[in-house]
C-alpha cells in the first residue's frame, strides 16, 4: 500500500466513503490548497513554502498533519476568517511545499512557521494545531512561546510508542517503514520514507517541556482517538494553563467529522479569558 499518510487514510478515505453516493469528496472540490487568488510562496529556510491567507483580524495560525496539506482544514478556514486573519501552510515535504533535501524533524517544521510568521511581521497569534500540526503547535509555544497567544491542538502525542498511540495504528505504520523500505528508491518513496520516518520515530516531547508552555491551551482528542484519550490527558495535566476536551464517539478527525462541535469550542477559547479554576471553583 502506498502511503497517503496516517491522516490522510483516516481523513479523505473516510470523507469520500461519506461522499461516495454523489462521486465527489470536498477534499478534492476545495478551493483550499489550490487557491491561484490568494496562494503565495516564501524563501523559508532553504526551500519555498505554500501558503495562504484568509479574512481580517487578529492572526490565527493553522498547522495540518502528517502528509497532509491546506485543504484538510476546509471546515475551518471559512468559519476563522470570519473573525480573524488565517494564515496557512503546507508544512516542509508536504502539499505544494517541496524539499528534496534528506532530513525532517518537527524542529525544522516549527521553526520554519516560525520563519513564515517573521516573514509575515506577525509577533503574536492565536495557533490550531491537528495530529502532527498539534505537535507542531506544541513546540512552537515551547521553542517560540511569544509567537503563541493561545493554542489549540487535537490529536497531538508526546512520543511514538504504544503507550501513547493505538497499538493497531502504531503496528501499522512500523510496518508501512518497512514496505516502503523495500520499494525501488525514487523522489516519491524517499519523501515518503521522511514523512513516515518522522510518523514513527522523531516525536520525543519530555513532560518537564511542557511545563514551560505559558499560553492558555485547549488539549483536544477523541474518545477513540488514534492517540490514547490517558495520554491527551497527560499532556493537558502537564501544561500549567489547560482545558482538557475528550469528545465523545470521536476519533481522530475532529475537525472534520466534529467540526461543529471544535469551531465553536475552539472560538469560544480564543475569545474568551482564561481561567484559573482551583479551591472552591471546581465546584462550578
Amino acid at each position: 500500500m502506498k502511503l497517503k499518510s496516517l491522516l490522510l487514510l483516516l481523513i479523505i478515505a473516510s470523507a469520500k466513503l461519506s461522499f461516495a453516493q454523489n462521486g465527489k469528496s470536498p477534499f478534492d472540490t476545495t478551493q483550499y490548497g489550490r487557491n491561484a487568488a490568494v496562494g503565495q510562496y516564501a524563501d523559508i529556510r532553504g526551500f519555498k513554502m505554500y501558503y495562504e491567507t484568509y479574512g481580517r483580524g487578529e492572526p490565527l495560525l493553522i498547522i495540518h498533519g502528517n502528509g497532509g496539506s491546506i485543504n484538510n482544514f476546509l471546515y475551518q478556514i471559512p468559519f476563522f476568517a470570519k473573525s480573524y486573519k488565517v494564515i496557512i501552510a503546507d508544512s516542509r515535504a508536504q502539499g505544494k511545499s517541496v524539499d528534496p533535501t534528506d532530513s525532517l524533524s518537527y524542529e525544522m517544521m516549527t521553526d520554519d512557521l516560525n520563519a513564515l510568521l517573521d516573514k509575515l511581521n506577525l509577533k503574536q497569534c492565536y495557533v490550531i494545531g491537528w495530529s502532527d500540526g498539534g505537535i507542531n503547535g506544541l513546540l512552537l509555544a515551547i521553542r517560540h512561546p511569544d509567537k503563541v497567544k493561545k493554542l489549540a491542538v487535537t490529536g497531538a502525542n508526546l512520543w511514538p510508542d504504544s503507550t501513547a498511540v493505538d497499538p493497531f495504528v502504531y503496528k501499522w505504520a512500523m510496518n508501512e517503514n518497512e514496505k516502503v523500505k523495500k520499494e525501488a528508491v525514487t523522489p516519491k518513496t524517499k519523501n515518503e520514507l521522511k514523512l513516515l520516518h518522522l510518523l514513527s520515530y522523531e516525536q520525543h516531547i519530555t513532560v518537564e517541556q511542557l511545563h514551560t508552555i505559558t499560553c492558555p491551551t485547549l488539549v483536544i482528542g477523541g474518545d477513540h482517538d488514534v492517540i490514547l484519550p490517558v495520554h491527551t490527558m497527560l499532556i493537558a495535566q502537564s501544561i500549567p494553563n489547560s482545558y482538557l476536551w475528550i469528545i465523545p464517539n470521536s476519533g481522530h478527525s475532529t475537525p472534520v467529522f466534529k467540526k461543529d462541535q471544535f469551531n465553536a469550542i475552539v472560538a469560544d477559547f480564543f475569545t474568551s479569558p482564561f481561567r484559573k479554576i482551583d479551591g472552591y471553583g471546581k465546584f462550578r
